[in-house]
This record gives structure tokens, sequence and C-alpha cells, in this order.
């Protein structure tokens, strides 16, 4: 029989166990969350009448944990309403309902003796068959489940996931010796294609693969830091972005996963390794230990290493001097190295730069790299049996852009280990095997497959997903139908092609318009269908918007108006097509992103989509059809037949707010609620998998019997309908709440979404709302203050309120 996790348990609801629990709601997994019965009443209980035997009481923590999912920031919950299918108690009223549970997971206190009386409960009212696991982020699994049956420990493994759950992709397998290989090979399966994560084989040693590097590496830029005398500012500029880091970099990260939190996973490496090396560099300096005994744990407390106050001007973040453990503005950082890294092309000149300069800077980065590759290559195979586990493990738990090992190659190995052996490092056995092979890195690639180097000395390909593909193998194994300076035409096999985004930032001007004109035809003549779809950065975050100011300011509103026209000449050309569509959006998609997604016949969406018209926050409407399409989908949602018609205002009006306000949604799931996406339209669990469930949804629509979408006419709200809308601006702008100029641009968007100067109940045409779309896209354009909101943007990055 299938085994299918269909209803969950977790036990423990702090940050991590509720942020499980929503994680599991999110891929629609009923969960129950449990935890201790308090011993004493809260003021408010008291207050109240209600005593410990209350259920309101003996409930409250986890409760309270529930609640938490509805304000932490970044959102928990994909939407609000998964919360529902969370339902609490606590472990002693409540055991039974572990026995409904197909996985149990504990996310209680790191301590052994806490986790073994846990999972002597679990045992007692678990159902046999169940799967149970940890999410310990170190503690030895086998350590765990010792005295536990054999029917136990048979179901029994950690299950390492990453905080935030929902954002975080790494999920740690490590099973136990006493693991049942079904359990260990369905829970892998089962992580990727159910709870969307990369799921990594471990060992069970001590804090398993990524936090044993990852905290490692962070102990590293601590000693260095202290050894060179530089300042949380200083780091933080050095350990971000410029060398394919997260922004938080470092200091930042320590703030958001807690100081305490860290502390903890440090001082375990040090107190479980029987190396002195490990003992020493595990070592947490003076300054964290005094932050983490004055209650300075970061985010959660409001104070860390930075910490944000409020100013006569506003708000200001200060940085901690860890001299002082006072708080200073934070200051500007250059280095000379750093400043080259910045204009150097690609990640790889940007880590040679910055590790070869001649800077303080240089300096600790050199140090840094050094010490993190020589360590991860001597664990190897103690945490793992291959390289391509360390660099996944690293990646996706700690978002690297490179794990160690493609780090090395990044830099050189060559040029890096002469240096090291020069410096006196003792090189591990794995790196003096490869050079010793001939070999000068860990990677190699041809014909769009990858190969890792092995302990053993060979090279084994890196397998994948069936469920991942990837464009730019594709295009080496000569899949490449087409390409210009801003898109490329692929062939994904089966039948189905990809029309992919090049450009910068996968912005739209008029050599993508191009080359989908000229996939449409390719599509038609050859093809079963189209995925739209590319694996940038994000999706597409609209036009071009310097160029459409420099047409502006050089009073050529021709070529912009020409742009318009031919999206709209292209929107229809698809819709036409009697091959099916599917776009498949992912990260920002906005402005001219989503009416990209309106080309299409339906979409296939990443969970982490953050979709919106949001043209009006540099003084304009969406003029690619955006607009229109926004209209007629609301106009979809208006019954129809009844005894007593329905006013279709309340449905228009929702979709003007989406543009008036520029909303954007905060996951893919949103989107359909705010309307960007229809009900018909999906969500990729897993979003390595999304061009391959937006090409199985293409061959899909083809069994079916794809015909073309048909012409469609809906009846407007007209000038009765405009007046109402203009009223509620009116009232805006009276009472402070937007500018002249917000009055402007959202009375131009309300116009056309009323269908212009007609009657209510005008049936119109999709033709007649663009050209109102066209106009007043144009006449926006013309305003002085809309070309400042559009400079300020591309000089800023965010809206100016002018």
């Amino acid at each position: 029989m299938e085994r299918k996790i269909r209803k969950a348990a977790v036990i423990g609801s702090g940050v991590m166990g509720a942020g499980i629990a929503a994680h599991l709601a999110n891929v629609g997994i009923p969960t129950y969350l449990l935890d201790i019965v308090p011993t004493e009443l809260t003021p408010d209980e008291t207050k109240n009448g209600l005593t410990l035997e209350s259920p309101a009481v003996r409930n409250r923590i986890a409760q309270t944990g529930k609640e938490r999912l509805l304000k932490e920031k970044p959102a928990p919950l994909a939407v609000k309403e998964n919360l529902q299918l969370i339902t609490v108690g606590n472990l002693e009223d409540h055991l039974s309902y572990l026995g409904d549970a197909d996985w149990i997971i504990e996310v209680v206190v790191e301590k052994l003796d806490v986790k073994k009386h846990v999972f002597a409960l679990v045992e007692a009212h678990r159902k046999p068959g169940s799967i149970v696991s940890s999410n310990t982020s170190g503690i030895s699994v086998n350590a765990m489940v010792k005295g536990r049956s054999a029917e136990f420990a048979a179901h029994f493994l950690g299950t390492h996931f990453f905080n935030p759950p929902r954002y975080l992709k790494l999920l740690e397998i490590i099973p136990s010796d006493a693991t049942s290989p079904e359990i260990v090979s369905f829970m892998m399966q089962f992580g990727e294609n159910v709870l969307g994560k990369g799921t990594v084989l471990c060992k069970d040693t001590v804090n398993f693969i990524a936090n044993r590097i990852g905290t490692y590496g962070m102990q590293v830029t601590l000693h260095e830091m202290l050894r060179l005398g530089l300042t949380v500012d200083e780091v933080d500029a050095l350990t971000g972005p410029v060398i394919g880091r997260p922004k938080s970099a470092t200091f930042r990260t320590f703030d958001v996963v807690g100081l305490d939190t860290y502390a903890h996973v440090a001082t375990n490496v040090r107190q479980n390794s029987k190396e002195p090396e490990d003992q020493k560099m595990f070592e947490l300096p003076a300054f964290l230990q005094q932050l983490v005994a004055n209650r300075w744990l970061g985010q959660k407390t409001g104070q860390g290493f930075y910490k944000q106050v409020k100013t006569a001007q506003g708000k200001e973040i200060l940085t901690l001097d860890t001299n002082t453990l006072e708080y200073r503005p934070r200051e500007k950082v250059s280095f000379p190295s750093l400043d080259a890294a910045k204009t150097a092309k690609g990640l790889p000149e940007k880590l040679k730069t910055l590790v070869y300069g001649k800077d303080p800077g240089s300096e600790f980065l050199w140090n840094s790299f050094k010490k993190v590759l020589l360590y991860a290559a001597a664990r190897v195979p103690e945490i793992a049996d291959d390289i391509v586990s360390v660099d996944r493990a690293i990646k996706w738990g700690f978002g690297w852009e490179l794990g160690p090992f493609e780090t090395w190659d990044a830099i050189g190995v060559e040029k890096s280990v002469a240096r090291m052996r020069e410096e006196g490092e003792t090189i591990p056995p794995l790196v003096e095997e490869l050079l010793a092979s001939g070999k000068t890195s860990f990677y190699e690639k041809a014909a769009g497959e990858v190969h890792a180097f092995t302990v053993g000395g060979r090279y084994a390909k890196v397998e994948e997903s069936d469920k991942k593909i990837n464009l730019a193998a594709l295009k080496e194994q000569g899949k490449l139908i087409k390409k210009n300076a801003g898109a490329a035409l692929i062939d994904l096999g089966d039948g189905v092609a990809c029309l992919e985004f090049t450009s910068p930032n996968n912005a739209l001007g008029m050599d993508i318009l191009q080359l989908a004109n000229y996939a449409a035809d390719e599509v038609e003549r050859n093809f079963t269908g189209l995925v739209i779809g590319n694996q940038g950065k994000n999706f597409c975050v609209g036009m071009n918007l310097a160029m459409a100011l420099l047409e502006v300011q050089d009073d050529n509103l021709l070529e912009l108006d020409l742009l318009v026209r031919n999206f709209h000449k292209l929107q229809a050309r698809y819709r036409s097509m009697h091959r099916p569509v599917v776009a498949a959006p992912f990260g920002m998609t906005l402005g001219g992103g989503v009416e990209v997604c309106y080309l299409a016949d339906r979409i296939q969406a990443s969970p982490e989509t953050y979709m919106g018209l949001v043209e009006v926050g540099v003084g304009l409407l969406p003029a690619g059809g955006g607009t229109k399409e926004l209209l007629f989908r609301a106009m979809e949602h208006v019954p129809e037949g009844g005894t007593v018609p329905v006013d279709p205002f309340p449905f228009v009006a929702r979709a003007f707010e989406n543009i008036a306000m520029a909303k954007v949604s905060t996951s893919g799931e949103e989107a359909k609620q705010l309307g960007y996406m229809r009900a018909n339209d999906q969500v990729s669990v897993n979003p390595d998998h999304l061009l391959y469930d937006a090409k199985q949804l293409v061959l899909a629509m083809d069994r079916e019997g794809y015909k073309p979408q048909a012409p469609r006419k809906i009846r407007v709200i007209g000038e009765s309908g405009y007046a109402n809308l203009r009223a509620s601006i009116r009232g805006m702008k009276l009472s402070g709440y937007i500018s002249d100029h917000d009055e402007l641009v959202a009375s131009k968007v309300a116009y056309v979404m009323s269908g212009g100067s007609v009657p209510a109940g005008t049936e119109v045409t999709e033709s007649y709302i663009l050209e109102l779309e066209r106009k007043a896209f144009l006449e926006l354009l013309q305003q002085p203050k809309s070309q400042q909101r559009m400079q300020h943007m591309l000089a800023k990055g965010k809206p100016l309120r002018n």
C-alpha cells in the first residue's frame, strides 16, 4: 500500500514548531499543534475567572503559538486561511491526537532527556507505522531513539528544517542505524515533492552538515573580525551579496536566527567535538556571550547587533560597537578590493578580486574562505559521502549562492592551494587526491551535464530530480531554437517549447516582443504548446523603465505608443493560437510581468510569487492589457441569471483597488485571492519543479482538446460607476491619504475600469478597453510628476510620493 501523510502532529509550539505547522498547512496537510500544560495563570486569565483546569488555559501555549503565525514577519502562512488547518491541544488532554497522525514531529527544547521523555509519550499513543521524527539541529538521532521499540526505531529519523520553514529550502534527513530504508527513501521524496524542499541525506554526526559547516564559517568570521579589528558594518559589507551571500550577511543573520539559538548550536559542536581545533574555533567571543547574558538576542528581543530607534526624522537603524557594546549610527564601508568587486562581472570574478586583493578586507575574506574550505574538505566523508551534499546543504540552508566546493572552483583550486601551502596549511586528502589526478576543479560540465569529484578519485554525474528542468543545460545540449538580445526560445521536449526572457532583470522591450511573436508562429507550426518562463532572479519586473523615461525625455512618445500597440497585438495573437500557453511566474512578477502572464491561457506559479500591477508607483497605469484584464476577470465573478440583477460595482471596485493601491501578493496562493490569478490556475509546491509542472499542464490541456480563447465582451459600470469611484478617490485626497498626483493617476485608472464616458450597462469589447488604457497611459507619461516618479524609482529603487 502506498504510504501517504494525510495528517500530521507537531509537538512544540515555539517559533520553529509553529513555523513547521504553518508550512504543513501551506501544503494542505491538517496538523495538530501540541504543547505542555501551563502551571500558572496569566493576569488576564485570573481576571476572567479561568482556572488551571479551563481548556483555554490548558491549550494556551499552543494557541499562542498558532496566533503568533498571523503576526510574524516574514509571514509563515501563504494565506491566512491556512491557519484553519492547525488544531491546537496539549500533551495531557490530547495525546489521542497522535493516533490520528501519519507523521509526528518533535520540536521541543534541545535537551536529550526532554526529547526522550516526549518520545516515550509518543510511542504509547502513536499508531503502528506512523513516522516519528525530531527537528533537532544537532543532537544524535541514535541517542534519541535508544530504548524505544524496534518498530518505533524503524520509523524514526531526524528531519531538520531551517528557519523560517516556509522560505528556507533545506530539509536535512538524518536516519538512525535502525531507521528503515523505506522510510528514509519516502521522506526524501516526500520532502521534495510534497513539502517543496531540497532534501539532503545526512549522517548522524554533530550538527549534521549545514550547521556544522555554516556555524564553523560564522565562527571563523567572528575570529577574523576580532583579529583584524573590523566593525560590524565592515563585516556585513564584505559578507553579503558581493560574495553571493544573503543581504542579511553575517550579523543581520545572527539577529534573525537569535543569538541564543546560535550560541546553543556553536556550543553543541564544541562540547561534542573531540578535535582541539573544533573546540577552540567554536568558543564564543566574549562580546557574544555578553549579548546573550543581556538578552540582546536579535530580532525577537528588539536588539542584537542592530537596533532600530525612533528619531525626529523617523526611524534609524543603529549598529553595535562590539568593543563598547554601545550602539552608534551605521558607517559607510570602503575597501579598494570591495569597490573593485562591485564592478566585476559574475560572482567568480568578484570572489577572485576580493580574496586576492591587498587590503584588510581582502585579508579578512581570504582567511575566512581558506579556513572554511579546508574545514569542509576535511569533513568529507565524515559528515557526507560526497561534496554535492555539502554544497547543497550550505546553499539551501544558509542561502549561499555557491557551496564551499563550488567556491573553491570559482577562486581557482590550484592557485588557492599553492597559497595555502605557502602559509603552512595542511591540505586535506580529498584535495590532494584531486590535484594528484591531474584535475583542477571539483566540478566538470559537458553537454549540459555536471559531474562532481568523489572520494576515490573519480567524477560522478550529479543526479537531479526528473522534475527539475535546467534551461541553461538544455541550451548547451542544442535545444535552443532561436534567440535575440532579450529572449530565447528553447525546446523542452515532448512537443513543448519555452519562451525565456534573458534581458537585464527580464525587463520588457521590443526584442522580447519580437521573439514572442516568432514563438507564436513556431509553436503553431511545430509544437504542442508553449511555456513562458525563465530561471532568473525574478520572473519579470515589468517594462524597461530607463528606456521609457529616456524616450519621454526625448519627446519620443511614438516609440512608447508603438510598444504598447505591439503588446496589445501580441496579446490578441496569443489568444488566437491553437496551442495552449502556460505562464510560469515566480519571485517578483510586477507590472508588465503580470501582463506577460495574461498572454497565457493558464498560470502555473511558484509558491513564492509576488504578483502585482504596481505602475501607479511610477505615476502610470498598466497599459499592456493589465487594467483591461483585471476588469474582465472581475466581471467573471458577477453572478448572472438570478431573479434580481447583481450590482457589478463592488467587483470592479475590488479590482480597481488592486491597481490604485499597487497591491502585491505575498504568495502564489494570495495572488489567487487578489484576483491576479484565476481559481483554475495552479501553484507548484516545489519551485524547482515549476517549469516541469507548467510543461505538464500544457500537455494536459492539449490532451483535453484545447481550443483558443473566444473574444469577450462585458457590460461596464459606466459614468455612474466612475462617479462613485471618483467620490472615493476624492475622499482619500481630502483626508490627506493621497497627493494631488495620486488622485490624478487613480482617476485615470477609474476612468478606464468604468468603461469611459458611456452609460452604465453598455456592452464593450476588450479592444475598446485596451484603447482607453493606451490613451490614459500616454497622457500620464507626459505628466512631469510621473516622470519625477520614474526617475526616483530608477535612482532610489523605491516610490516617490509627490
